[in-house]
């Protein structure tokens, strides 16, 4: 019998058993581990539970009253983080097989003795890190890293190599690490990298926008709720902080929390615990934070919409990545490393950029930087025909006529249309493009947020959140 050290405290298992007795003398092993189950008797019920859980384990029979078990593998149902075992009757080796193909790590022929529970869990866990490591071998070091690219950021690059230098040494959790730029300049990619590249590459990253949580959950998104912690609480479920917990948890554009919520985050940082809503104790969690903003934090501290103790905590390791238009000469090395990965991801075998190509890339404004950049490529790999990409759908330089770059496929309808109305789909697909990013969508459209807000309230629109700085 393994050891209860040998599982993190709190663990979560989901049993997936419709044999009441059977599944009763599991559930009554497990919790005497100190493993927190939650159960189910069909598909039906799990699938409930997984929509608003994750899992450290799944123990799983094959044969239930609904269906095969196996269905919740080929949806995708589990975590990625979930090692799932499976439980299958003698002469049911090929469904075993079949589960281990879509993804499970151990089964258990029944019947098997207690212990063996525990066993195969540490085995599946085994199996993912190594699968992990394997992985991260494979992708290689230098993954991603043709945003870092150049003499304009060796600087960074100077910073990124004495970063994982320090972090190899370190035995605990790395400090926290804050990344800011302008929407699309590579901080998430910066973020998986920095995360690769450490001692916690096999354990997991976990990624959340936080512009995109909504007030009223986000405090439960972070940190977890029980069960009746609030009206709709109707399960327990696992916050963010212990999905990461062991690895890394990226929170994207944190300058957009609340006052409140900040003050949570930092205690969960300091204490290095959380507590999930309307638990009576805290929960111990070992995450390397990194936290990345579209905007300087300390410009919001002084506007008071950022703690300032938090921000010092945060800011122990600071990286600013500069915007696209100020990397001069990089802009081509840069669009080539971009194209041979888009090439190769397509099988379409080698790509170039033409002169007049490389010359229409020097000519745009980029506001979507090396975002924009790569969907630009992409575009022209997809649909053009030649091996040397020209780019000639982008506009021509600055104080070109507008009839030399204007779209020919673009056409007026004979019904007419206003103006209006052009501008208000124009600002709408600003915003789907750029996500909702109002800076960003107006650096797009070459006009000011405050226009953006200001057309929107007009023509009745629901104008987009006012946002913390420029």
């Amino acid at each position: 019998m393994p050891p209860p050290s040998s599982f993190s405290n709190g663990s979560s298992v989901l049993l997936v058993e419709d044999e009441s007795l059977l599944s009763r003398r599991i559930v009554a092993f497990l919790e005497a581990e100190g493993l927190t189950v939650n159960s189910a008797r069909k598909l039906a019920e799990a699938r409930n539970l997984l929509a608003v859980e994750r899992y450290d384990y799944a123990l799983v029979d094959l044969h239930l009253p609904d269906g095969l078990g196996l269905a919740l593998l080929r949806e995708g149902a589990f975590s990625e983080n979930t090692n799932v075992v499976v439980m299958t009757a003698y002469g049911g080796i090929a469904d075993a097989v079949e589960a281990m193909r879509l993804g499970a790590s151990d089964f258990l022929t029944k019947p098997f003795d207690l212990e063996a529970v525990p066993l195969a869990f540490l085995r599946s866990r085994a199996k993912r890190c190594a699968t992990r490591r394997d992985e991260h071998r494979s992708a290689g070091s230098n993954a991603g890293t043709e945003l870092f690219f150049g003499e304009s950021l060796a600087a960074i690059r100077r910073q990124l190599d004495q970063l994982i230098e320090a972090e190899r040494r370190l035995t605990g959790a790395p400090p926290p690490l804050t990344i800011e730029g302008e929407t699309g300049t590579g901080k998430s990619m910066l973020a998986r990298w920095v995360h690769r590249q450490g001692p916690r590459a096999d354990r997991p990253f976990v990624s959340v926008n936080c512009a995109a949580l909504p007030e009223t959950l986000v405090e439960s998104e972070l940190f977890g709720h029980e069960r009746g912690a609030f009206t709709d609480a109707k399960q327990a479920r696992v916050g963010l902080f212990e999905a990461a917990d062991g690895g890394t948890l990226f929170l994207d554009e944190v300058g957009t929390l609340s006052m409140a919520t900040q003050a949570k985050l930092l205690a969960a940082v300091e204490e290095g615990c959380i507590r999930r809503l309307g638990a009576a104790r805290p929960t111990a969690v070992d995450v390397r934070l990194i936290a990345a903003n579209n905007c300087a934090l300390d410009e919001l501290v002084r506007r008071g919409l950022f703690r300032e103790d938090l921000y010092h905590r945060l800011n122990l390791l600071h990286l600013v990545l500069p915007p696209l238009r100020e990397r001069g000469a990089d802009l081509i090395l840069l669009a080539r490393q971009i194209l041979e990965r888009t090439a190769a991801r397509y099988r379409l075998g080698e790509r170039t950029i033409s002169p007049a190509g490389e010359a229409r890339l020097r000519a745009q404004p980029w506001r979507g930087n090396v975002r924009e950049l790569a969907h630009v490529i992409e575009r022209a790999v997809v649909f053009s025909k030649d091996r040397a990409l020209d780019f000639a759908e982008l506009s021509a330089p600055a104080g070109a006529p507008a009839a030399a770059w204007l779209n020919p496929a673009w056409q007026l309808p004979e019904a007419g249309f206003t103006v209006e109305g052009a501008i208000a789909e124009l600002i709408a697909v600003a915003l789907r493009e750029t996500e909702g990013n109002l800076s960003a969508a107006a650096r797009r459209l070459g006009v000011t947020r405050e226009y953006i807000r200001y057309h929107q309230a007009e023509n009745g629109a629901t104008p987009p959140p006012p946002e913390p700085c420029a």
